[in-house]
Parts: structure tokens; C-alpha cells; sequence
């Protein structure tokens, strides 16, 4: 479990076997304080209040996860 908060570009940080890795949020929610759940790869981010924002499974091989909308 790890507390964070969205960057002015709309993503948060995660370290991962010694890789850093940026998860898209979307700019609309920077500044907005999550929790991230993590176990293994799989990722789960919410808000304080315990709303669901993000699910995902990291993908090792790239930097950045993005969020899969156009």
C-alpha cells in the first residue's frame, strides 16, 4: 500500500523490480491524493475515500502505463 498524489501531468509513480513506471490518471485529476494497492503487478488506485479509479496489471516493458482511452 502506498499513499501518493497525481503530478501536474495527470499520472503517479510506481517502482517496480528497481524500474520506475508512470500510471496515467488523466490531467483532470492532479493534485487529487490516491492510494495505491500493489500486489505483484496487479494495481489498484483510489481516492481517499475508497472509490475505485484505476485498476490495471503493469506491463514490465514500458515506462508508462497508459490509460487505454483515445
Amino acid at each position: 500500500m502506498r499513499h501518493d498524489k497525481v503530478d501536474k501531468d495527470g499520472s503517479v509513480t510506481l517502482r517496480y523490480k528497481s524500474r520506475l513506471h508512470h500510471i496515467g490518471m488523466g490531467r483532470a485529476r492532479k493534485g487529487t491524493r490516491v492510494i495505491l494497492l500493489v500486489a505483484g503487478r496487479h494495481i489498484r488506485v483510489l481516492d481517499e475515500q475508497g472509490q475505485l479509479l484505476r485498476e490495471l496489471v503493469l506491463d514490465p516493458s514500458r515506462d508508462y502505463q497508459p490509460r487505454g482511452r483515445p
